[in-house]
């Protein structure tokens, strides 16, 4: 049974519904931090929040679609009316549709944009001035290991996260003394992230370089490191890559 400690944290984690946010949710619940959950699909998160409360954590949940700046004020608002405080935004929610840019795909790109980069700002922006309130906080940004190498048909999606990962610098520089920021850099992690992909050869490709992706579970290990550090430690940046991958 997870015992929930005088230590744990109130952990806010968007995308929350699948992959790597329901793996961190359930890492975190069973290390005693108080999780509140948002997505739009609010009956996985009805069906997550249920499963870490029967197994003994505490875990609520919200709608939220991180697109739209006032529904992630509400789910900041929600946790702390519910837990009385708000200790680590988890901006984790993302979409990868990739295509080649020649596709001209725009859509999709504008759709990139609005959930991988306005998301994260939104998250930052509804959850800081209650840290600076509280006097600390932590931010935890997803981005990938497209932060740091683009490849073909990912030129777009490796922009919005090369975005998240100087925003993450510029909040951790900005906010040195009382917010931690953390960046944490995922390589090929089962997900559903692929789904999303409806360009039929960058759908194809997609296979072969997911035949050694990690557990989403290895990705909520790194997050669960990150916040676990005491308050003078601020783990800036984690890159966690399969060990059989090149890329």
């Amino acid at each position: 049974m997870n015992a929930i400690t005088e230590t744990g944290k109130v952990v806010l984690i968007t995308g929350a519904s699948s992959g790597i946010g329901e793996a961190t949710a359930r890492r975190l619940a069973a290390e005693g931090h108080r999780v509140y959950l948002g997505a739009r699909r609010t009956e996985r998160l009805e069906e997550l929040a249920g499963r870490i409360t029967a197994e003994g954590g505490s875990a609520a949940y919200q709608g939220l679609d991180v697109t739209a700046a006032g529904d992630m004020r509400d789910f900041v608002a929600g946790a702390r009316e519910r837990f009385g405080r708000v200790d680590v935004m988890v901006n984790n929610a993302g979409v990868m549709p990739l295509s080649p840019l020649e596709a001209l795909k725009v859509d999709e790109w504008d759709r990139m944009l609005d959930v991988n980069v306005r998301g994260v700002l939104y998250g930052i922006a509804a959850a800081l001035p209650v840290m600076k309130e509280q006097g600390g906080g932590h931010v935890v940004n997803i981005a990938s290991v497209g932060a740091y190498e683009v490849s073909p048909t990912a030129a777009v999606y490796c922009a919005t996260k090369f975005a998240v990962r100087a925003i993450s610098e510029g909040l951790r520089q900005e906010s040195a003394g009382d917010i931690r920021v953390s960046l944490v850099s995922p390589g090929v992690t089962e997900s559903e992230l692929a789904d999303s992909i409806s360009d039929p050869a960058a759908r194809e490709a997609m296979k072969s370089y997911r035949s050694v992706a990690l557990p989403a579970s290895a990705i909520a290990d790194a997050i669960a490191y990150a916040i676990s550090q005491s308050a003078e430690v601020d783990v800036n940046e984690i890159v966690v890559r399969p060990a059989a991958s090149a890329q």
